[in-house]
């Protein structure tokens, strides 16, 4: 029986160790802009076209999610929607740019692309999520 104590503290402390690696990794999500009338034409295409629609567009789009056109975005991936109009916090787009997964896979840009394509900036997320919080046109 003492044995089977020392394993289970020992699995404890290991299971622990490995959630809190993983919390350093994602972030939290940054605060929806303050900016009303956020529209995709204007205030959000052109950072997305800068980090997103080179994989994200044309024929054979990453995911079958197309960014390059607000029809795309809202129609989602083949996963669902990306975008829960209403309430950015819930939508994967949202939380996949702003890293707040632990899973790094789900990340975007993914790490290895980030040399060519950057990563959104707190201020990008956060027009993004007004933007979403503010009706998605």
């Amino acid at each position: 029986m003492k044995n089977q104590t020392k394993l289970t503290a020992i699995l404890t402390a290991v299971c622990a160790l490995a959630l809190s690696a993983a919390a350093q990794d994602a972030k939290p999500l940054p605060p929806a802009a303050t900016k009303t009338g956020v529209t995709y034409d204007g205030d959000i295409k052109a950072f997305l076209d800068t980090s997103c629609v080179h994989c994200h567009s044309g024929d054979k789009p990453k995911a079958r999610l197309k960014l390059d056109t607000l029809d795309g975005i809202l129609k989602g991936s083949r996963n669902g929607k990306v975008v829960t109009v209403g309430d950015s916090a819930k939508s994967v787009l949202v939380q996949a740019a702003a890293h707040t997964t632990d899973d790094q896979d789900e990340w975007m840009p993914p790490a290895k692309a980030v040399s060519k394509y950057p990563n959104l900036t707190d201020d990008q997320i956060g027009l993004l999520r007004a933007w979403i919080d503010q009706g998605a046109k």
